[in-house]
């Protein structure tokens, strides 16, 4: 069922978003890539030599959303623990330069600052290092975190607050459920980007955007085919536990799917050149999160991430979000 999105004016919406404050809550990570060139094989192993020539670090994880939400224009509190380490200090750094707000990440001495090394070569990548403690938050951080983001949620009352989960341990069931709590108390926007551990935790969210591989595994049931019909048994089925507004699941090539209430679509994908999807996910959640913040309008929130998950297929690496294409994006497509 597709509704009109006339009555929105794209240009006043993107305008919106510069007023709203979001603080995004989860596994942060800190991206490195080493750019190089291979010219020959190793005579130790059968394995390519790269050449290093560039390095360069990036916000990934949650930190990555919290990023693309700067982009599109939001206020950016980002609220994790990283290690008390090198990294930890590059990423806070990196945070700080993108504008983002960073009294709510806190430093530990029990766990290490989520890294992953892409090394890559003529656009491919060749190889991933990843350097992680996926151990859940000791009590101690656990409570440090809930009571730092629950001030801060009485204090500044924000718009929005983004979850989001990558099984690292940040995100444990007890942080969810007081501060999703917390944020119906305020009327606070909430939205979700689960991962299998916490998967059903996330009662009472207002958003809930897994992807389809995401939905098989947290639901542990079959999908045999990409329809309305068969997406509108999984929201169904979710709400049974979540009692959530709205549904929203990436399907890659095939688009999107959002049910709120009884309305409900799938949109397809546009023609894109993918060049990589690393990060396209964090894109969509951002993008989805704020636009829905924005309108309440679900069908415009599912049209624009849609187009904004596309946008950044085609660059490689993990990338934002680049706001006034998106908007040429949306005058061009939306209602053509």
């Amino acid at each position: 069922m597709k509704q009109n999105t006339n009555n929105f004016s794209i240009e006043k919406v993107f305008s919106q978003l510069n007023s709203l404050h979001v603080v995004v809550i989860g596994d942060v990570m800190l991206d490195n890539y080493w750019w190089g060139d291979v010219d020959r094989i190793s005579p130790e192993a059968p394995v390519p030599i790269v050449a290093i020539r560039k390095q360069e670090s990036r916000l990934g994880g949650a930190a990555n959303v919290a990023l693309n939400c700067k982009a599109l224009g939001a206020k950016v509190t980002m609220a994790s623990i990283v290690g008390n380490d090198k990294n930890g200090v590059i990423l806070r750094q990196l945070c700080e330069d993108a504008d983002i707000l960073t009294q709510l990440l806190s430093c530990s001495d029990q766990r290490i600052t989520t890294t992953k090394t892409r090394v890559i070569s003529r656009n491919q990548q060749m190889l991933r290092i990843d350097d992680e403690i996926t151990n859940e938050l000791t009590l101690k951080e656990e409570h440090g975190l809930i009571d730092n983001v629950l001030r801060y949620l009485q204090i500044e009352k924000p718009d929005l607050v983004i979850f989001e989960d990558y099984n690292k341990g940040v995100l444990k069931e007890n942080v969810i459920k007081h501060i999703i709590a917390h944020c119906r108390e305020l009327n606070i926007v909430t939205a979700v980007d689960p991962k299998k551990e916490n998967f059903l935790s996330y009662q009472g969210v207002s958003i809930f955007k897994p992807n389809l591989k995401e939905v098989k595994e947290g639901l542990h049931m079959e999908i045999p085919e990409i329809t309305v019909a068969h997406l509108s048994e999984v929201h169904a089925k979710l709400q049974q536990t979540l009692h959530h507004d709205i549904t929203f699941i990436t399907l890659s090539e095939h688009g999107v799917f959002f049910q709120s209430n009884s309305t409900t679509s799938i949109i397809p994908s546009h023609l894109r050149n993918i060049a990589d999807v690393s990060g396209a996910g964090d894109t969509v959640i951002a993008t989805a999160a704020l636009i829905f913040t924005a309108t309440k309008n679900p069908y415009l929130m599912a049209e624009v991430s849609n187009l904004a998950g596309g946008l950044v297929c085609e660059q490689v690496g993990v990338v934002s979000i680049d706001k006034l294409r998106l908007l040429e994006e949306c005058k061009a497509l939306l209602n053509s």
